[in-house]
């Protein structure tokens, strides 16, 4: 079986040192490792600077596909979408040019804001799997999906994540969400689980040097250990909090040391909370990025390690510090108790009282520390890559099977391409609306259509096949899983709508105008778009048309 794994991941902004782009890194070594299939790693070479690292980090046979993207596609910025879109069509001619039995996409909540570009096409010969971390924002969309563009991008990746053949959740919790949130068949959702890196090992340096790692960092002291990331659900709050009611002699020579990656701004806000919580200057250290050999390093050298998120798809960071020997105790929900597997070792991350009697606990019985070290190197010992990549080449071989047998059972003609109709239509009083019902039975032959329209009621004609009717708000979550889209253009208020969706989604315009000056004034004096008319018009001719 040739499979082609898009490692973007390990490319992407937000991933590349993180959790995200680790797990796909190891993954596919695993993958490799196996030796079954043929596999190819497919980099984006329109991202230069990170490919020679992956290819460092990766066996020296490991094979690869470099294919060529676009730079400044960011799905942030509206303005985009078009070069976004043909991005995406050069991704799919890349990798149909390999002649996969499947395709694997690492990571695929990417590219808002970077040149990262993954998709899955409606129409297409090649089975996808999809490895999903965790749906969280759409758990939490209050906390996760509040910026109306996140939102939408969001939304639309998780709509079209549907279309994938398989999903490799990396834990059972993730798996449940995926069956449970997007409404797939068990068979196509595998927990294929995670495992650490075999640099996460436990270490007996000498005394010398782990003396310099304390100084490089400030820890003078015994200490508690916390890494991870900062936002919302890591629950860093509540971990201060909880660390400064621990009682003052259980705690008096221990800090509290906290490793990520954190702006001024965040990190004065951690200062202040531990200051207003009674903590003395020291007590709490934030060590800011460290590398992963000091990583290695801090997590042998801590009293213990604390995990008080409130979600994770997996909980890598767990992991790691239980290969290295290390005491963990963490919350005791979503796919953490997974990880740690000890009751004894879980706490409610969300009553600040329960974290501290877990972090006194631990800082105050040696004998139950000393339990929790020897049962971290057991547990982590139960997870491994070669057998997540092993069910992960399982779950592929069963798809490839799958989809074969779904295409060669049942003869059926190829479905005609999908087109989105964007136009005014009857009873709206526009000569567009007329053209268009005239246009759409003969269009119906090659296409199967929907019609896409800013009014509240369309009256369908008697020669007119079925059509599916939809509104803009439908559109703009669905676009992009159209063949074609075309657009209606004329010089009235009844195109308002069109000029922000062509420039998000492209497509073909018909235009029926050559002026368009009724439609561009009306989108700012009618539609209150601020400034719409007055940019267009010095866009077109310059300061004197403007002052005019």
């Amino acid at each position: 079986m040739k499979i082609l794994t898009d490692l973007q991941a390990c490319q992407s902004l937000p991933h590349r040192t993180r959790g995200i782009g680790r797990y796909a890194l190891s993954l596919a070594a695993g993958m490799h490792d196996a030796r079954a299939h043929d596999l190819r790693i497919a980099l984006n070479a329109a991202i230069p600077d990170t490919i020679e690292q992956v290819r460092a980090a990766l066996p020296g046979d490991a094979r690869f596909l470099a294919w060529k993207g676009l730079r400044g596609i960011q799905a942030d910025h509206p303005a985009n979408a078009g070069r976004r879109h043909a991005a995406e069509v050069i991704r799919q001619a890349a990798f149909a040019a390999e002649r996969a039995d499947i395709q694997h996409i690492s990571s695929y909540f990417e590219g808002f804001s970077d040149d990262v570009v993954v998709d899955i096409p409606a129409r297409r010969s090649t089975p996808v799997a999809v490895t999903l971390y965790d749906l969280i924002p759409l758990l939490h969309q209050d906390v996760y999906l509040s910026d109306p563009a996140l939102r939408r991008w969001y939304l639309d990746r998780v709509d079209s994540l549907r279309r994938a053949d398989l999903l490799l959740a990396i834990s059972e919790c993730t798996r449940r969400d995926a069956i449970q949130l997007l409404g797939l068949p068990p068979e196509r959702v595998v927990n294929i689980s995670a495992a650490a890196d075999p640099m996460f090992r436990p270490e007996y340096p000498s005394i010398e040097d782990e003396a310099a790692l304390r100084r490089r960092y400030g820890l003078g002291r015994r200490f508690l250990f916390y890494t991870g990331g900062i936002d919302h659900r890591k629950n860093i709050g509540r971990l201060v909090e909880a660390f400064a009611k621990v009682d003052r002699q259980t705690r008096c020579d221990v800090q509290l040391a906290i490793t990520c990656s954190v702006d001024g701004a965040a990190a004065s806000g951690i200062v202040a909370q531990a200051a207003a919580a009674g903590l003395a200057p020291g007590d709490v250290v934030l060590t800011g990025y460290v590398s992963n050999r000091d990583l290695v390093g801090l997590y042998n050298a801590c009293e213990g390690v604390v995990f008080p998120s409130w979600y994770e798809g997996f909980g890598l960071p767990v992991l790691e510090a239980m290969a290295c020997g290390a005491a963990v105790i963490a919350s005791n929900n979503s796919s953490l108790p997974e990880v740690v597997g000890r009751g004894d070792a879980l706490f409610d991350p969300f009553r600040v009282d329960a974290i501290a009697e877990s972090i006194t606990r631990l800082l105050a019985d040696e004998g139950f520390r000393r339990s929790l070290r020897e049962h971290a190197l057991v547990q982590a010992h139960t997870f491994s890559w070669a057998a997540t990549a092993g069910r992960a080449l399982s779950a592929m071989e069963e798809t490839v099977q799958r989809v074969r047998a779904d295409t060669t059972s049942i003869t059926r003609p190829s479905p005609k391409p999908t087109l989105a109709f964007v136009s005014p239509l009857p009873p709206a009083r526009s000569g567009i609306a007329d053209y268009s019902s005239e246009l759409l039975p003969a269009l119906a032959a090659h296409y199967r259509i929907v019609l896409v329209a800013d009014q509240a009621e369309v009256a369908e004609k008697p020669d007119w096949p079925s059509f599916e009717t939809r509104d803009l708000q439908w559109f703009d979550l669905h676009a992009r899983e159209f063949d074609r889209i075309v657009f209606q253009l004329g010089n009235s208020a009844f195109h308002a709508h069109m000029p922000a969706m062509i420039e998000r989604f492209g497509g073909v315009v018909v235009l029926h105008d050559f002026f368009l000056s009724g439609v561009v004034s009306h989108l700012q004096w009618a539609s209150k778009v601020p400034g719409y008319w007055h940019d267009t018009l010095y866009r077109s001719h310059g300061y004197p048309a403007l002052a005019a």
